[in-house]
């Protein structure tokens, strides 16, 4: 007897519903808004150019400055007063005493060898002028760093040159990778990257070391990979779009790159907020220099990249 096979319904399947952050057919007229913002970008910059004119220079750590730097953590507050006082004295020069733990307990002692002393001597000097104030094990010595004064110019030498060859670099990678234009607005971007990171290392008056230095190059190496996504999705409309002008591309392919420009940002700002809030006094400036300049990363492909990629275009002025 032949038996008929009964049809199994199968469950239909479900595509799962992923919600975007940003819709993807979102319209801001980015263009329209990038004269205000450049305007806003290079104040800031005047801004803390001034402040470093004010200040004579950076808050520089000892690894451009030189001399001795001695951090130091009591079990109980302690009065910055009583610290100066018990390293005060005839051969100190240029003594600086901080407290970075907020709570009166850790402090960052910065100072000058004497005439004809050495930074090891000048550190052993500070602490035994502490151990006379406070007495034997009543602090911990955290670090000790010492750095001579030729050093500490040399450092800046060379960290100044590694901050402008890296930009360079990336402008020239840029040009070979899509074409001048291109590479110009990188460089300028990430200039102007550098320059606003600095400028609000001095209005807040973060120290200026080694670490600050090794976070701008990250800084630059960061900022570029956002100009190329929006740079090579611009190149991608051109050839798709070409009886569109350029503000229109630029305007379409800004909006296309948001959404992954702003998660791929957001996440590395997350991290650096941990950094800044949790990481403790040692890396506050170098947390710091990230999360200004992954912020003004993100912005600068959008609001300084583009529109020097327009203006060299020919194409200033001219509406969608």
């Amino acid at each position: 007897m032949a038996t008929k096979a009964s049809a199994v319904a199968k469950p239909a399947t479900t595509i799962p519903h992923f919600v975007e952050l940003i819709p993807s057919n979102l319209k801001v007229d980015f263009v329209r808004m990038m004269g205000p913002m450049l305007m806003f970008s290079w104040t800031i910059i005047l801004i803390g150019l001034v402040s470093i004119y004010l200040r004579g220079g950076l808050n520089y750590g000892i690894d451009f400055a030189g001399g001795t730097l001695v951090h130091v953590k009591f079990p109980q507050a302690t009065a910055v007063a009583d610290l100066r006082a018990a390293l005060e004295g005839p051969g100190v020069r240029e003594l600086i005493v901080q407290d970075v733990g907020g709570a009166g307990q850790e402090f960052q002692i910065r100072l000058l060898a004497a005439e004809g002393e050495n930074e090891t001597t000048t550190a052993a000097n500070a602490k035994a002028g502490l151990q006379a104030k406070f007495g034997e094990g009543s602090f911990e010595v955290l670090r000790v760093e010492t750095v001579g004064p030729k050093v500490g110019k040399d450092l800046w030498r060379d960290a100044t040159l590694a901050v402008l060859a890296s930009t360079l670099l990336m402008g020239i990678y840029i040009w070979f990778r899509f074409d001048l234009r291109f590479g110009i607005g990188a460089a300028v971007a990430l200039l102007h990257d550098v320059l606003i990171t600095v400028a609000l290392l001095s209005l807040f008056n973060m120290e200026f070391d080694l670490t600050t230095v090794s976070a701008l190059l990250t800084v630059v190496g960061y900022s570029v990979h956002d100009t190329v996504i929006i740079s090579d999705r611009i190149r991608e409309n051109l050839t798709k779009m070409r009886k569109e002008t350029l503000v229109t591309i630029v305007n379409r392919s800004i909006n296309e790159t948001l959404s992954r420009t702003i998660i791929t940002s957001g996440t590395a700002i997350l991290v650096t907020m941990s950094l800044f809030f949790l990481g403790g006094p040692v890396i506050h400036s170098f947390a710091f220099a990230l999360l200004v300049g992954f912020t003004v990363g993100t912005y600068s492909s959008i609001y300084v990249a583009a529109p020097i990629v327009i203006w060299l275009e020919g194409k200033v002025g001219r509406t969608a």
